[in-house]
């Protein structure tokens, strides 16, 4: 049996749930399908013994002050300005993370507290993964991997460029807004990362630093002290991030996270390279290439009027999660205003 929403929004990384929470508060029926077991995309936190460990966005970084706002609403205990003692001179994955001006703030119980804050009350349906969208008549039919079809008057991708792209491609005989959106979406690619989550020993020496830029490994970008966010006596946690381009070269290589452990080991000493125990985590849409970055979410109205939006953190100036933020707030607005 099909039912039926105003709105279903496919994705609950922060982008999608932001979308959503700001059409719900508005009053509107809204259901968010999420592939994964979780909320949040890459404000991710994976518990390792009983730890968070961020595996994702290690902060958040921005100039938006109702941003900020949000995050300091979150009933969670804020870092801010962490990190505060960086090593390296190497490039930050967002170039504009370290810029003076701009605010930085993480979360002791792991970022993931942001994105579950903003989807509380939301009608989020986990472990729904959408495998194709059909147009019928005034409605979008969006079939699931499993359970009964859902329809919707409005359908917001909160995907990867890739992903997305994807997914318009099920439509049959596509109408040509279809094909612009696509095209639009077709024009960059998002950038994997290979990221390592390594806990170490007791007798292993704790880093000074919070967050680690290595200028001269042409392996690892970032080097997060995940510990040193934590309270209490946390293990020692270091989460090792790989350069874009060493990511998409080694990705189906199942030595990276050895080599990983390697750099970290010529970088930092033999102790980086043996931790107790490490869980690797690769991302093949980490975040967006920002030479095709757009002014704000798109929006397109089909043929017998179903409306399909894009939203993303390529869908705003700027970069990473306040970017995703404003393009989710921008286009709740956007749909309300031209109901």
């Amino acid at each position: 049996m099909v039912s039926s929403s105003a709105v279903v929004v496919v994705g609950a990384g922060v982008s999608g749930v932001t979308c959503a929470a700001g059409l719900a508060a508005a009053g509107q029926a809204v259901v968010v399908l999420e592939r994964a077991n979780g909320v949040g995309g890459r404000c991710a936190t994976r518990r390792v013994g009983g730890q968070p460990v961020d595996h994702g966005v290690a902060f958040v970084h921005g100039r938006d002050p109702e941003l900020l706002a949000a995050l300091r609403a979150v009933p969670a205990t804020a870092l801010l300005e962490w990190p505060q003692v960086i090593e390296g001179t190497g490039r930050p994955c967002h170039p504009a993370a370290l810029v003076s001006g701009t605010w930085r703030l993480a979360f002791a119980e792991g970022m993931t507290v942001f994105p579950k804050h903003i989807a509380a009350g939301l009608d989020v349906r986990l472990s729904s993964r959408v495998t194709r969208l059909a147009v019928q008549g005034a409605e979008v039919e969006l079939t699931l991997e499993k359970g009964a079809p859902l329809r919707a008057q409005t359908v917001v991708l909160a995907l990867a460029a890739e992903q997305a792209s994807e997914l318009l491609g099920t439509i049959d005989a596509p109408p040509p807004e279809v094909r612009s959106a696509r095209a639009l979406l077709d024009m960059t690619r998002s950038q994997p990362c290979l990221a390592l989550l390594a806990t170490y020993p007791d007798s292993a020496p704790r880093p000074g630093w919070h967050v680690a830029y290595p200028e001269s490994s042409r392996l690892l970008q970032l080097v997060s002290h995940d510990s040193s966010k934590r309270q209490g006596q946390p293990a020692l946690t270091l989460v090792l991030q790989a350069h874009p381009a060493w990511s998409l070269r080694h990705f189906d290589d199942a030595r990276w996270p050895e080599l990983l452990l390697a750099e970290a080991a010529r970088l930092y000493g033999p102790w980086a390279g043996a931790p107790s125990s490490f869980e690797a985590h690769p991302w093949r849409y980490s975040r967006s290439d920002r030479s095709a970055e757009l002014a704000g979410p798109s929006l397109f109205r089909l043929s017998g009027g179903p409306r399909l939006g894009l939203i993303g953190e390529r869908f705003s100036p700027g970069a990473g999660i306040e970017a995703a933020w404003r393009s989710g707030r921008r286009l709740a607005r956007r749909l309300l205003e031209e109901r």
